[in-house]
């Protein structure tokens, strides 16, 4: 980390090797860059100097005999370019230096920053670790503060607050940052996708900048607001209208059903998505196929049990039926029609849900991945002209009546084309046109996000009718996901550009190094057992998820070539933005790679790699300019977490640490906090000794690997003069409250994992003040 002191006075920056105390000696004198080699205006003095001669008559033999320095022309002029050249190439370099000098002390800033926004756990008594996430708590007594706010979309935070800093004037302001102490993954990385779209960098790219008119037009709400209903009206009426408005040629029900499929990504009475085969993969085939499912029906419904029928509650039922009639009051529909197609819609869906019925069931019934061909489909269901409908979806990829598909309800699918058939035959229902209404009906809600806010606010005040509460998303928020859905290839290639690779894959290579050697440390319940978990981890490639697996810039533009976006038109956007997406699904089909989740911030196990998304590397966890001892003490502690998390399972069967672990840090726990309140202290669950042992393995894991990170290479730098170790669980401590699915098992702050760690090894340069007594039946560590 290459920061210098006179960039950043306010900060105290030492270069550390692995053996030198907390406050040790002196840095070494910082390293200064050499001045250009030559300085432009010198160059254009040099140039302003040179002899300037006027022509005068010369004789034959003077024009024979040329001035010395006519003869040595062409060296001058060599001379000259390759002076002019070094200038510029000096400029260059100045100028690349002085913008690597304010990247350097930006990170520096943002370093400390990071170390403010939590007291240091090794000032704090043991009444800190006594509730999850201590250091958030302390802070709320401060402010005032109440748990939860300060996390992006928490009901309680009714002020959106940055947990990113944000520019102004140039700079970067870090008060919104100690305000945020709970920081989620992906809210940070969703924030940091948003810097990235509104940044002004200029990009040939013009993939880019379509996906950054595209984001801007989102946050568009004026031009949004203004257009009103027209724009769905006018799509109405390219769909050959409805007869809601009086005007409907008589569209054919298959075409439509196509088209709302390819175009609009809306599928009204059953899904498509695209996957592998469960029963092959077990077997090493990963071949990918068309999966029908069930619809997202806009009716609600519940499960019964008694019966294992679907049923709509009459409760229910009512504020559905005025949400419906609101929708047609804002499209303009005459209100003597009104009741009369909301009527037959919710008719209709009815009985469509009748045959719906949750995953579970399905899945005891063995309905789940049922493998036909779409001839066989087409005759068990005729309704639906399946081959056309789904060689329109997946346009251009060529299909055939001998292709196989897989079906996960297939009895819905039977009591769906019986359904339709039977609407498509009642002679008196011809001009209202039922089913055309129900596919406008499912457009609609497909088109909201792009609509104006009357039609947010119905669907609000329906849920909230229901009884259900309704998070509030912020604009930004919505915008990152809406242009992640269709741009999702330029989001992956941008943060490609952004993320430090070798300093990542350094990392992770060294994290699951460590994390083979201690599970080697586990006690096992045998030697077999020991085998088996070890083969599977030996078995295992992790590898950073990289831009170099994305298309590059070239191809994007090629690829975004037919999209136009319009800045003040985002719904003509979004169309083209579902367009996009049902186009990737179709691209699934063939794709030799998984498609990659740009927003994902976990590893995950791909055959036989272990990959980690690029999302995972981002600051203010994690930045190639920090101390290494601040990124392991983040992110090698998270990556550690969660390869344990896809481990637990075979370690918590075949070894006797896991259990053994927890309860050892338990006891550490209840020991140190004997004084304080008992009320709730009991024997832990299966999953909070599981999570207790993660955590504390995780941590001495990060430990370990960032102390391989310094045999490889002694130096690192610190920030305040702090040793390694102590910089490294100072950045635990700031991570520890991260929101994930399992926080929820974790019965005591994972700071006090730190007490726990100081207290039975030589890692820590200080003692907690947190002192923690040996275990009277315990004569090792944990």
């Amino acid at each position: 980390m290459s920061l210098t002191s006179e960039l950043e006075p306010q900060l105290s920056l030492h270069f550390l090797s692995q053996s030198e105390p907390e406050r040790g000696k002196a840095p070494p004198p910082l390293k200064q860059h050499p001045p250009p080699t030559t300085d432009p205006h010198q160059l254009q003095e040099q140039i302003q100097l040179q002899p300037v001669l006027q022509p005068e008559p010369l004789s034959r033999h003077e024009h024979q005999e040329k001035p010395a320095w006519m003869k040595h022309q062409r060296a001058l002029l060599f001379m000259l370019g390759l002076t002019v050249w070094a200038a510029i190439l000096g400029l260059i370099y100045y100028i690349h230096h002085n913008f690597h000098r304010q990247d350097a002390a930006a990170a520096c800033r943002w370093a400390e920053a990071r170390l403010s926004t939590s007291t240091d756990p090794f000032t704090q008594p043991c009444g800190y670790f006594m509730s999850p996430c201590g250091s958030s708590r302390l802070l709320q007594k401060n402010r005032g503060r109440q748990r939860g706010q300060g996390i992006r979309g928490h009901p309680q935070n009714q002020m959106e607050k940055s947990v990113l800093p944000e520019r102004q004037n140039g700079e970067t302001s870090y008060a919104k940052l100690r305000e945020d102490k709970m920081l989620s993954r992906k809210n940070v990385l969703l924030q940091y996708v948003r810097e990235i779209l509104e940044s002004n960098q200029n990009s040939r790219s013009s993939a880019v900048q379509k996906t950054k008119d595209f984001y801007r037009s989102c946050l568009d709400r004026r031009s949004i607001e203004t257009a009103g209903a027209e724009p769905f009206l006018q799509l109405i009426q390219k769909l050959g209208g409805w007869a809601v408005s009086g005007r409907w040629n008589k569209t054919d029900f298959n075409s439509t059903l196509g088209v709302l499929m390819r175009d609009y990504s809306t599928f009204p009475f059953f899904n498509l998505y695209v996957g592998k085969d469960p029963n092959e993969t077990a077997s090493g085939t990963h071949q990918r196929y068309i999966q029908i499912d069930q619809p997202d029906l806009l009716i609600p419904i519940e499960w019964n049990r008694k019966t294992e029928k679907s049923q709509a509650n009459a409760k229910t039922l009512r504020p559905f039926l005025a949400s419906c009639q609101k929708f047609l009051n804002l499209l303009g529909s005459p209100p003597g029609e009104i009741m009369i197609h909301v009527g037959s819609f919710i008719s209709l869906s009815s009985e469509l849900a009748v045959a719906a019925s949750p995953r579970h069931y399905r899945l005891s019934k063995g309905q789940l991945h049922q493998r036909m061909t779409i001839k066989e489909l087409q005759r068990r269901a005729p309704a639906i002209d399946w081959l056309g409908c789904l060689q329109t979806a997946f346009h251009p990829l060529s299909l055939s009546e001998d292709d196989h598909v897989l079906l996960h309800n297939l009895p819905y699918i039977v009591q769906m084309s019986r359904t339709v058939n039977k609407w498509l035959n009642r002679h008196e229902l011809s001009n209202s046109g039922p089913l055309h209404t129900f596919m406008i009906f499912n457009l609609l809600h497909t088109l909201m996000p792009a609509m104006d806010s009357r039609f947010s606010e119905t669907a609000k005040n329906y849920t909230l009718a229901l009884g259900h509460s309704v998070e509030e998303v912020p604009l930004w928020r919505h915008c990152v996901l809406e242009t992640e859905r269709g741009f999702d290839s330029v989001l992956t290639h941008l943060l490609g550009q952004k993320t430090a690779l070798r300093e990542a894959e350094e990392m992770i290579e060294n994290v699951f190094d460590s994390l083979k050697s201690k599970l080697n440390e586990l006690k096992w319940v045998d030697r077999n057992s020991s085998e088996l978990v070890m083969q599977k981890v030996n078995s295992l490639i992790p590898r950073l998820r990289s831009s170099e697996e994305v298309s590059g810039g070239d191809d994007l533009d090629i690829f975004f070539s037919k999209v136009t976006i319009r800045t003040n038109s985002f719904f003509s956007n979004y169309l083209q933005l579902l367009s996009l997406w049902q186009n990737r699904r179709s691209k699934l089909l063939t794709a030799p790679i998984e498609a990659a989740d740009v927003l994902s911030v976990t590893p995950f196990s791909l055959d036989a790699e272990l990959l980690f998304p690029m999302g995972m590397f981002i600051p203010p966890f994690f930045h190639p300019t920090y101390p290494k001892a601040m990124n392991y003490g983040a992110v090698g502690f998270l990556i550690a977490k969660d390869i344990f998390h896809l481990l637990v399972p075979e370690i918590y069967y075949h070894s006797r640490s896991v259990h053994t672990v927890g309860k050892c840090v338990w006891s550490y726990y209840i020991n140190a906090t004997e004084r304080a309140s008992r009320d709730g202290v009991s024997a832990l669950s299966t999953a909070q000794l599981q999570e207790v042992w993660v955590q504390h393995a995780a941590l001495q894991v990060a430990l370990q690997a960032y102390h391989l990170s310094l045999s490889q290479n002694s130096s690192d730098t610190s920030l305040a003069g702090m040793h390694h170790d102590h910089l490294l669980l100072r950045s635990f401590s700031q991570v520890n409250c991260d929101a994930d699915p399992f926080s929820e098992s974790m019965p005591l702050d994972p700071s006090f994992l730190i007490a726990v760690v100081c207290s039975t090894s030589d890692l820590c340069p200080t003692s907690p003040q947190c002192s923690i007594k040996s275990q009277q039946n315990s004569s090792h560590a944990c």
